[in-house]
């Protein structure tokens, strides 16, 4: 019996150091390194930049016409509202039963007069034949001189007024100026039109641009070129100033600006956004790639690769943005290794691999 308690007791005791061994063991496994990440990275730079002030803009057209019409008669067919047309294609057309008759009538009188200016051509030249062998009076070749000359002349102005009548008859048909939609219908069939009688209001919905007011202060940092942000609902594309008046209202002490549309925006005419324009002179800052920037609850950091291949996130401000670049302060220097792609799920002293190839941009 005292056998089997010792032989007991030493189970006991080495069941107790191998639970204790064990126990020793898990931290070490509990301290092992996460795998590591797989991310792309950029570099910082210094950079001029300058805080940008926002400011209410308005998608236009650059081309927004209220077509007229040239001529008066009675409106007999207007393009439909949405009709999209090319530049020279039909928006509205008016009676041109009597501008024809004119064209008509003005075509006859010019066949009369050629056929009347070939006969004293003949006559002319006839007369001349008689009175080099003195059968006819030299006043009867200076008559039919005269004779011709005025019908000649007779001719030029019924060509110029059959002419007129074309061009009359042509304004009948109220024609695009530009490609464009219609979006509204100023005159409808029926209706008696008048030289300057709006037809139709067409609106070129390809070339668009943003209309803003900077403010007359700012005129010293604003040029044609300069570039701009334009941002709408969180969205926020990069554009340059196309126009720049330099003529300041004296009552709101703004001047207009006109910018470019992206093309891929998808704005359309009377879309409202904001215009970020400098609000100060440019300044030398460090800049990361917008993608760098991880944006928590508590702040925005930014992961920065150490030379030993690890991630260390550093707490940052944003400053100043330019395109894809935006300033920060908070640690990051020039030239600093800043990870653009995999940091959402980054921890801190994190292994990292390098996907790609590490831009300097």
């Amino acid at each position: 019996m005292m056998n089997m308690k010792i032989s007991n007791g030493r189970g006991i005791t080495g069941l107790a150091a191998g639970i204790m061994l064990a126990a020793l063991a898990l931290p070490a496994v509990a301290q092992q390194q996460p795998p590591p990440a797989l991310v792309e990275v950029a570099q910082a730079s210094e950079e001029l930049m300058a805080p940008k002030v926002f400011m209410p803009g308005t998608v236009v057209s650059q081309n927004d016409s209220q077509v007229s019409a040239q001529i008066a008669g009675q409106v007999t067919w207007v393009a439909p509202e949405g009709t999209m047309v090319s530049r020279g294609d039909l928006l509205a057309e008016i009676d041109d039963r009597n501008h024809r008759l004119a064209v008509d009538r003005n075509e006859s009188q010019v066949k009369r007069l050629e056929a009347r200016v070939a006969f004293l051509t003949s006559d002319l030249a006839r007369q001349k034949e008689l009175a080099e062998t003195e059968f006819a009076p030299t006043s009867q070749v200076e008559e039919a001189e005269s004779t011709l000359l005025m019908t000649e002349q007779e001719l030029a102005q019924a060509r110029i007024a059959l002419e007129q009548s074309k061009i009359d008859l042509d304004r009948t048909k109220v024609r695009a100026p530009f490609p464009g939609r219609v979006v509204a219908r100023l005159a409808q069939a029926g209706e008696y039109s008048t030289p300057g009688r709006q037809i139709v209001r067409l609106v070129d919905t390809e070339n668009l641009e943003v209309r803003g007011q900077a403010p007359v202060n700012l005129a010293g940092l604003l040029r044609d070129g300069l570039p701009v942000a334009l941002r709408k609902e969180g969205d926020q594309y990069d554009s340059s100033i196309r126009a720049l008046v330099p003529v300041g209202d004296t009552v709101s002490r703004t001047m207009e600006i006109r910018v470019h549309v992206p093309a891929n925006a998808g704005y359309v005419v009377g879309t409202a956004l904001q215009i970020g324009v400098p609000s100060s002179a440019p300044s030398e800052v460090v800049a990361v790639p917008r993608d760098a920037l991880v944006l928590r609850s508590e702040g925005t950091y930014v992961f920065r690769i150490k030379e030993d291949n690890t991630a260390e996130r550093l707490l940052v401000r944003t400053g100043a943005a330019s395109g894809a670049r935006v300033a920060v302060v908070g640690g990051i220097e020039s030239g600093d290794r800043v990870v653009i792609r995999g940091g959402e799920r980054l921890r801190p002293g994190q292994p990292v691999q390098f996907e790609g190839v590490e831009s300097s941009r």
